[in-house]
């Protein structure tokens, strides 16, 4: 949109497009043809909502996925807030499927960066202050359901659901739109340490003491799936909440799979 290009389609794995002097244009596969493994993470998280991958409109996936989460996580409440911004088109699918009231209870400035990807955890604790200021009179008085889209170590919501606590929520009940974060990523996200991440080492219910939320619950494997319309015939890879990595990870490092524990082989 920003170039004013006409969009075609996406260049597949592995393929080279060749334009010649000519302006020809040729198609070539230099390696073999593999079934691709495109991460769901993608859609969960990291790409724009404006944006279109693996031919799946990204804001339509989030806001289906918290559909789905309000039909398999029930609640009752006042009012849905997202964590912005990220979280936004999953908790209006949430208020949809609930019939509860959408609010911008959290305002995010725009000048910080994204938490938990930075480096130090006083930074991303500093981060989050900065990042997020509650509304008040949104919150005073009402029990209220936070959507999120993921938790990895658990240090952003804990200290949401705090300042939310402080500006007047009744109850805070906590819903993430994507399975438990279990399992490192090796492909190129900063989860490289499986200590690092909350759902690896408590169980739901002691994620919901530890961030002090009401009560805690997620959008299930199989509920991601169905949001991104996955068929049956597609392979995403969903290592980071099943431990199923679809190739070794290289160098010292080990990855799990469902098959031996998620303890892995040192490859």
């Amino acid at each position: 949109d920003l170039i004013q290009a006409e969009f075609v389609r996406e260049i597949e794995p592995g393929e080279v497009l060749v334009i010649d002097k000519s302006r020809n244009l040729s198609q070539r596969f230099p390696f073999p043809r593999v079934q691709p493994r495109p991460c769901i993470f993608e859609l969960v998280y990291f790409s724009r909502p404006d944006s279109a991958v693996f031919g799946r409109g990204v804001y339509q996936t989030r806001k289906q996925g918290g559909r789905i989460l309000a039909r398999e996580s029930h609640v009752e409440a006042d009012v849905v807030i997202p964590v912005p911004d990220s979280g936004v088109p999953a908790a209006l699918g949430f208020a949809e499927g609930a019939g509860m009231p959408f609010e911008m209870g959290l305002i995010r400035s725009h000048y910080v960066g994204r938490t938990f990807i930075e480096p130090a955890q006083s930074i991303r604790h500093f981060g989050v202050k900065l990042k997020l200021s509650p509304v008040e009179h949104v919150l005073r008085g009402r029990r209220v359901v936070v959507v999120d889209d993921s938790i990895v170590r658990g240090t952003t919501c804990r200290k949401i659901i705090k300042m939310l606590r402080e500006a007047g929520a009744r109850e805070v009940h906590f819903r993430v739109a994507s399975p438990p974060t279990k399992w490192p990523c090796y492909y190129g996200i900063d989860t490289p340490e499986r200590d690092q991440l909350v759902a690896a080492r408590f169980d739901s219910d002691e994620i919901r003491d530890y961030i002090t939320a009401d009560s805690l619950d997620y959008l299930t494997l199989e509920g991601l799936r169905e949001a991104a319309n996955v068929l049956p015939q597609e392979r995403f890879c969903d290592a980071c909440f099943s431990g199923d990595y679809p190739i070794p990870c290289g160098g010292s490092r080990s990855c799990g799979s469902q098959g031996d524990g998620g303890k892995g082989e040192t490859v």
